[in-house]
């Protein structure tokens, strides 16, 4: 195997892939009530959109753009983001194609992501929402965003309120 010199993404950059396991309760809230839970977020809206397989990492932005257009909502509306950052290259260019600037960033991906955390493929998804509902209760937020890129081209995003 050859080591290319001008690779921009390298092991030191990418997410590494972890064993986990995660899980939600997707219910209704008399499901909820009746066994005794009580909901932390509510999913507002969802939206997928699909890219160019050469440019996968991209596809949150457009999810996001659907997302964002079924709540009525603007990314500015959003309180916190949880981005799946599966590479560093992937998630500046999402933040770019957001417009973001240094405050922006301060509000995504708060207690880390996929490089510092790891990626354990099949729970990543779950480990983002537990945290970004735990997260907007103790900061008192009311809108969070959680976005995934996924390898092809798709791109996954959800907006979710605290309750």
């Amino acid at each position: 195997m050859q080591s290319d010199p001008d690779a921009t993404v390298t092991a030191g950059n990418s997410s590494g892939q972890n064993d986990a396991a995660s899980m939600c309760i997707v219910t209704t809230p008399e499901k909820a009530e009746s066994l005794g839970l009580r909901p932390l977020v509510r999913m507002v809206s969802w939206g997928v959109a699909g890219v160019a397989p050469d440019i996968m990492g991209i596809g949150p932005v457009p999810a996001t753009e659907v997302a964002l257009a079924r709540a009525g909502l603007l990314l500015s509306d959003i309180d916190l983001i949880e981005l799946n950052e599966a590479f560093a290259a992937q998630a500046l260019a999402v933040m770019r194609e957001w417009n973001f600037t240094a405050a922006d960033r301060e509000r995504t991906n708060v207690h880390g992501s996929g490089i510092s955390l790891g990626h354990p493929v099949g729970a990543t998804g779950g480990r983002m929402l537990a945290t970004l509902a735990r997260e907007l209760h103790r900061r008192d937020a009311r809108y969070g965003l959680e976005t995934m890129c996924i390898g092809g081209g798709q791109g996954l995003a959800a907006v979710f309120e605290r309750v």
